[in-house]
């Protein structure tokens, strides 16, 4: 090899390792909301996509080639997921340079994600022929740990049952009440399981299902407080109504004795001889 191949091959290297060491004009980051999600919860992620480029970054207008997908695997053996719906994963939006874009997507809505396994996700633009990829971020679907159920029939749907499952699991520091729901009979439907908030399992916590078509579920939130949160179920439907605090009235006596007795002032102690017992 000639002195001038060897120079081209290093000229080669060196273009290659600077390509390599400058970082994109155009990022895109990947964050999941929870780090682990009980099976049927939306499975929320926030896509950031900055420009820093001089090109105008046009996603979902009329005529654009440009485009934000998000590619889905399972962890165990890198399988890929194929999109379900047809629907876009981000709403339309435009970046100039030196703009950026925060955009909400939900996993679930686009992928079959029944089963109960560790997933990896990542965001890709597409823009200009290029592709833009994010760090792949790792979360885990969990079946719960079950506490508590309940059966629903219909009269206008003898074919149909719907069960009701009150699951548990650790989310942040705490730990988290889920509602999971799904038809079964005349229909094989999983309807999108509810995040009733942090509760404290020194109290069971209940679901009852009223003939009027409510769902009630009630839980210990605090050592004071019960968390109520009611549904609106049919059979097409499964809707949420309300939540609310409820305050334990056990505690919430001694609280109020507590109250009364620091806005007296307080009791003085009768002071008697120490020989004395009456």
């Amino acid at each position: 090899m000639d002195l001038r191949n060897i120079a081209t091959l290093l000229l080669m290297a060196w273009t290659a390792a600077v390509g390599a060491a400058m970082p994109s004009e155009i990022t895109v980051r990947l964050r999941m909301k929870h780090a682990e999600y009980v099976t049927g919860e939306r499975m929320r992620c926030m896509v950031n996509v900055a420009n820093a480029s001089a090109d105008i970054i046009d996603v979902g207008s009329r005529g654009s080639d440009d485009r934000l997908i998000i590619e889905l695997y399972r962890a165990s053996d890198n399988k890929r997921y194929e999109k379900l719906s047809t629907h876009p994963f981000v709403k339309a939006f435009t970046l100039h340079s030196g703009e950026g874009q925060n955009l909400e997507a939900c996993l679930g809505d686009h992928f079959q994600m029944t089963e109960e396994t560790r997933y990896l996700a990542r965001a890709v633009l597409v823009h200009a022929g290029m592709r833009y990829e994010s760090a792949m971020k790792s979360f885990l679907v969990v079946p719960g740990l079950n506490c508590g159920g309940a059966l629903q029939m219909f009269k206008n749907r003898p074919g149909l049952k719907r069960q009701f499952e009150l699951v548990h699991w650790g989310r942040g520091q705490s730990e988290h009440l889920f509602l999971k729901v799904r038809d079964t009979g005349s229909s094989d439907r999983r309807w999108t399981t509810a995040d009733l908030g942090a509760i404290i399992r020194v109290t069971e916590p209940k679901v009852s299902v009223l003939p009027s078509g409510e769902v009630i579920t009630l839980h210990r939130a605090t050592q004071d407080a019960f968390i109520r949160t009611v549904f609106w179920s049919l059979p097409e439907a499964f809707e949420f109504q309300e939540h609310e605090q409820m305050l334990d009235p056990d505690v919430a006596g001694t609280a109020r004795v507590k109250e009364l007795y620091q806005d007296s002032g307080g009791v003085t102690p009768v002071k008697k001889a120490w020989w004395k017992f009456w």
